[in-house]
């Protein structure tokens, strides 16, 4: 994924990505800690058309429902169940 960075002067960082369903989203981070997602529907690509505020707990609750399994969980659980499978066959 292409995430773009742009500064905001006196405010904090855009980071803008397209997703790969073609969606255009912007997670704004304020120089207070405070995050903004932002939608943009295709018309002014600099204007979103919806922007949800997000108090730094709020965030942190985002990212975890949003946060995958790391690549090691993922492999562990595939070995585990491949371990069942062979185990069934004996």
């Amino acid at each position: 994924m292409d995430i773009r960075r742009t500064t905001v002067p006196g405010s904090g960082i855009i980071h803008h990505y397209d997703t790969r369903q073609g969606d255009h989203v912007g997670v704004m981070v304020f120089d207070d800690g405070r995050r903004a997602l932002m939608i943009y529907d295709g018309g002014d690509a600099d204007v979103p058309s919806h922007v949800v505020d997000l108090d730094g707990d709020e965030a942190d609750w985002v990212a975890e429902l949003l946060h995958s399994r790391s690549l090691a969980d993922r492999l562990s659980a595939v070995e585990r169940r491949l371990a069942q499978l062979i185990g069934r066959r004996s």
